[in-house]
């Protein structure tokens, strides 16, 4: 199998390595790579955001399988392009990348799904975010709607604070999603989808605050580890039940089926399991850790989830049940200590994990 990665970062590094352990792999390339990529795999300078220059490339070099590592070229169609030039691609459509795209369009298929998340509002002008922000009360959320490369949320006790990034957003030209305040430690779990199977893979938890005691900031991603002792039994089976699968279900659907890896955000609150975003594309940092420890070949995975087989795929041994979780996880992403800029059918097959 020949896999073009496309994607500059170390999500991208790490989706290559993997792909280069799997024996059904012959051949990788990436674009645009980086420089760490290209000491593994021949790299090529193009626009990952243009789709026709990805399908053109995939289409010179006769790959079997594009995998579309960050968000952006996905929301730009790049995915339905390599699909119109006939090559399998692990990615959603630009329809389907509306989950992550804009907040409220996956606000919308939760709900109709009965996805368990925050309460939210679309707020479109000061008003409107004003009266948004006094109906949910402190600690406020506010959420620019498009993307934001991971810094487009503000978390914070200060409403004047919480209405100025509101603000931005509309100056902007854009929208803002005012949700309630969600408690507990924050989860990362990636399930792959085919458009109707869905597989998860084990659950991790990233670190982005800056500063001692998570005071600061968050960052693009400042780490993450996996396997999360501390996480309840039966946490991935009840993602793919509650979350996941009700989810892609709803997708098909709409006639938008999402094809590619659910990057499914949680928080363990006090009331339950909630969902606090939806991105369409593996993770960073959390893709380091989480497929450095996959056991199950990766890019039989993916292809089988491009060519909607991942029924087909047979989950095999991991290292083991890591031990009983802990009445005390380590961290709790949700309380706000100063202003936070925040990255933001009929039942079909579903696996609570593949391998760890």
């Amino acid at each position: 199998m020949k896999v073009l990665v496309i994607g500059p970062g170390g999500r991208e590094h790490a989706i290559v390595r993997s792909l280069l352990a799997d024996p059904n792999v012959t051949e990788v390339h990436a674009a645009p790579g980086n420089a760490g990529i290209s000491k593994l795999v021949p790299t090529h300078a193009i626009d990952a955001n243009n789709p026709d220059a990805v399908a053109a490339l995939a289409t010179k070099l006769a790959v079997d399988l594009v995998v579309v590592g960050p968000e952006a070229p996905l929301a730009a169609g790049v995915s339905d392009a390599v699909r119109d030039a006939g090559i399998p691609v692990f990615g959603p459509s630009k329809a389907a990348a509306q989950l992550e795209a804009s907040k409220a369009f996956a606000k919308e298929v939760m709900a109709e799904a009965g996805v368990p998340t925050a309460m939210a509002r679309v707020a479109g002008n000061a008003e409107e975010a004003a009266d948004a922000l006094d109906t949910f009360g402190a600690p406020y959320v506010v959420k620019d709607d498009g993307l934001a490369a991971g810094k487009g949320v503000v978390v914070t006790n200060n409403r004047a604070e919480a209405l100025a990034h509101a603000q931005s957003c509309f100056d902007a030209g854009g929208t803002v999603v005012i949700e309630e305040f969600l408690d507990g430690p924050e989860v990362s779990i990636f399930v792959l989808c085919d458009g109707s199977n869905t597989v998860a893979l084990s659950p991790a938890q990233d670190f982005k605050r800056i500063f001692d005691n998570d005071e600061g900031p968050n960052t693009g991603g400042m780490g993450a580890y996996t396997p999360l002792e501390w996480a309840p039994e039966g946490l991935v089976q009840e993602v793919i039940d509650r979350v996941a699968q009700p989810t892609v279900n709803q997708m098909a659907h709409r006639g938008t089926p999402f094809v590619g890896v659910l990057f499914v955000g949680l928080a363990l609150t006090s009331r339950g399991t909630r969902v606090i975003e939806f991105n369409v594309r593996f993770g960073d940092p959390e893709t380091q850790a989480v497929l450095a420890r996959l056991k199950t070949p990766l890019g039989g995975l993916l292809m089988a989830a491009a060519k909607g087989e991942l029924d087909k795929v047979q989950p095999c041994a991991g290292p083991g049940r890591p031990p009983s979780p802990s009445s005390s996880p380590p961290k709790t992403t949700r309380t706000p200590r100063a202003p936070v800029t925040a990255s933001g059918g009929s039942r079909k097959s579903s696996r609570s994990k593949v391998s760890t």
